[in-house]
């Protein structure tokens, strides 16, 4: 059973430069496909062309929390840019009070318009959050997000605030954190969610797993997320990657060719 990347970034220059390459040792790795995830509108045509132009990169539609003094999206625009078959999901969307500080409330309000989009247009929601986990599940109440449904990326969070995503019908993807020694919280998340709830993801560039720490991540390294959560369950990393291939497959309501 192959794997999939949930959530990357293949626009970026580091891995859009070297992108053949990329795709290739996806291909050596079992990495069956990838979703390259929106941050800004700006870029978004990058990341729909490099979806159009490889069947098995799929594209999403979103402005990420920590872009300010971007084009802010309405609800009606995303919807309508969502229209296109290869983008799959709205965001990346959420919150993030690490980053940036002060007045955060126009973050609270292009959350809000992320979820309307998705409610609105039938597509699952990438939520981003980040020391702001009280704000984001009440937002997600609030706005119905239940209705969209959609995936807690890179999840480093509380088991509580898990079980609170899980209940709205949320799933909960695990990056490279996951096998970080020090990664305790994280690890018990891992262990204790349902296995047909979770994703697996890289979120390349950034935070690469062991053994490629601190090196440029790609999707070719997500096998060995998978393997960390196998190691945490007690299970073959085949059965990891059959669960999380399907549940890309039933949330994102996109069959990957095996």
């Amino acid at each position: 059973m192959p794997f999939i990347d949930s959530h990357c970034h293949l626009n970026f220059p580091e891995l859009a430069a070297n992108i053949d390459d990329v795709l290739a040792l996806m291909l050596q790795n079992d990495v069956a496909a990838a979703l390259c995830v929106s941050v800004n509108l700006a870029d978004f045509p990058q990341v729909l062309a490099m979806a159009e132009q490889h069947p098995n990169i799929y594209a999403s539609v979103g402005v990420h929390p920590d872009y300010e003094d971007v084009e802010e999206p309405s609800a009606a625009r995303l919807v309508e840019l969502a229209q296109h078959p290869k983008v799959i999901a709205i965001g990346e969307t959420g919150l993030d009070y690490f980053r940036l500080k002060g007045d955060l409330e126009w973050q609270r309000t292009r959350f809000r318009n992320h979820i309307r989009a998705a409610r609105e247009c039938g597509k699952p929601l990438i939520i981003h959050t980040r020391e702001a986990a009280t704000d984001t599940l009440r937002i997600m109440a609030e706005e119905n997000a239940t209705v969209a449904g959609g995936v807690m990326h890179c999840f480093t969070e509380t088991w509580e605030v898990a079980e609170a995503a899980l209940e709205m019908g949320f799933y909960i993807s695990f990056s490279g954190i996951v096998t970080f020694k020090n990664a305790k919280q994280i690890k018990e998340v891992a262990q204790r969610a349902p296995l047909e709830r979770i994703l697996i993801e890289t979120d390349a560039p950034y935070l690469a797993p062991a053994p490629y720490r601190g090196k440029l991540n790609q999707p070719a390294y997500v096998k060995h997320i998978a393997e960390e959560i196998a190691l945490l369950r007690g299970i073959g990393v085949d059965e990891v990657g059959r669960c999380t291939t399907e549940n890309y497959e039933r949330l994102f309501d996109r069959e990957i060719k095996k």
